[in-house]
């Protein structure tokens, strides 16, 4: 008796040779991101910093709050000189003594760039601005903020 050929007889080894493949994909994938453009660097106290958000896509929940990852380079200003750092999304700032109640929203990284899940409304609006607050060491406060782009506000 003559076997028949099934579907999955005759394509199985393309099937295999596509899960070989799959990891060097997601490989060349992870080694070449692809990111937003830096936003204009702006001037507070001694530091000049740019923020990068990580996309374009809205806010997601982390830790029972909203956030959106963002990377932050600093071109002039020694960051040892920062005792904390948080940025939000809002309106406002926030006041330094509601945001040192939470983990969220802090700076972390190195003197190459700090990284952070900055505190955001579940959804942006276009009266929402990106604000940076900074306390030094000497028990400076600085405060800055940046517009929201057209493209990150589309993406809701």
């Amino acid at each position: 008796m003559a076997r028949r050929n099934s579907v999955w007889q005759r394509h199985k080894y393309k099937l295999n040779g596509l899960v070989l493949l799959l990891p060097f994909w997601f490989l060349y994938q992870s080694l070449t991101p692809v990111f937003p453009p830096t936003w204009p660097a702006q001037q507070v106290g001694g530091f000049e910093i740019a923020p990068m958000p990580l996309n374009l896509e809205p806010p997601y929940a982390h830790h029972d709050e909203y956030v959106k990852d963002f990377y932050l380079t600093f071109s002039q200003g020694d960051i040892s000189n920062i005792r904390q750092g948080y940025l939000t999304i809002g309106p406002t700032a926030l006041p330094l003594a509601q945001l040192q109640q939470g983990d969220e929203g802090i700076l972390h990284g190195s003197r190459h760039g700090q990284h952070v899940h900055a505190i955001a409304p579940k959804t942006l609006s276009a009266s929402d601005k990106v604000w940076l607050t900074l306390q030094t060491w000497q028990g400076d406060i600085l405060t800055t903020s940046w517009d929201l782009p057209p493209e990150l506000l589309a993406q809701r």
